[in-house]
């Protein structure tokens, strides 16, 4: 980041910084919202396939109750990086960690697995640049 006089770091969006924070903010306010909502509608996808059976055994329900609420989740999450992204960040890469744990005991979806371990590291990634760009108190 550049430096203004002293020690406080210039808070722009013009900046390399101020556009990755934009880039990442919005990434994980928007897709969080749009696989959530799409639990409920699946047009992308059949979600229940990608639930591992020890974990539907362990939820009450079907698999497919438990995917309207990872639903539900996913928008919760979205919403919270949208308004306060240093702690969505967080919740988001957490989230993330749970479905990577679940993918890789599920056969065949190893790559998914992978993806989202590169979606988690940029999550961690919104939430550094997400200290540096909280607003300054006076």
């Amino acid at each position: 980041m550049t430096q203004t006089s002293g020690t406080a770091p210039a808070r722009t969006w013009s900046s390399p910084p101020g556009r990755a924070f934009l880039m990442l903010r919005t990434l994980f306010t928007v897709a969080p919202i749009l696989f959530g909502l799409d639990k409920f509608a699946e047009v992308m996808v059949d979600w229940p396939i990608y639930l591992a059976p020890w974990v539907d055994d362990l939820v009450p329900g079907s698999a497919s109750d438990a995917m309207y609420v990872v639903g539900v989740i996913e928008i919760l999450a979205g919403l919270l990086v949208a308004v306060a992204p240093r702690i969505g960040a967080y919740v988001v890469a957490a989230w993330l960690a749970g479905i990577i744990v679940n993918l890789l005991t599920v056969p065949d979806y190893y790559d998914v697995a992978l993806r989202d371990f590169g979606l988690l590291v940029a999550a961690l990634a919104l939430a550094q640049l997400a200290e540096a760009h909280r607003p300054v108190r006076r």
